[in-house]
């Protein structure tokens, strides 16, 4: 097996460590190996509840015919249970980022009602305060005459 190889292109032809590779450039297959790992959820990561755990990837086997056979029967019952799976696990994420939006918009409006209120405090004791010193300067002006 080769351990390089030349891609000759001028489109977008991959991304290796620190960025966009174009044109023609010499790869390490090492780099681009393909891996068909599949990632699983993290302890950290959110979960629907309801929708029980997400279906087992089959492992397709190609050993014999009837081996494959078994295998792409497997392969078609997996994905109706994952169709399933992602059907629930996408309701109930939108179920609950609504619920979680809703208390975010309640938060705000309760946040925006006090800030406006101050706000308005503020405004009245302003035009208090100059209605009181025209009145005051106007005063002085006629004791002053």
């Amino acid at each position: 097996m080769r351990k390089n190889f030349v891609l000759r292109a001028h489109v977008l032809i991959g991304v290796l460590v620190g960025g966009i590779m174009w044109g023609s450039m010499v790869y390490n297959t090492a780099a681009l190996a393909v891996t068909k790992q599949v990632k699983k959820a993290e302890p950290h990561e959110w979960v629907a509840t309801g929708c029980g755990g997400e279906p087992r990837i089959p492992k397709i086997d190609m050993s014999t015919v009837q081996r494959y056979n078994i295998s792409v029967d497997k392969v078609g019952a997996y994905e109706k249970a994952a169709r399933v799976y992602n059907s629930c696990v996408s309701k109930a994420a939108l179920k609950e980022e609504t619920e979680i939006s809703n208390e975010a918009r309640a938060k705000i409006a309760y946040v925006h009602e006090g800030s406006a209120a101050v706000q308005k405090r503020i405004s009245s004791v302003f035009e208090e305060l100059t209605a009181d010193l025209k009145e005051g300067g106007a005063k002085l002006q006629k004791a002053a005459q």
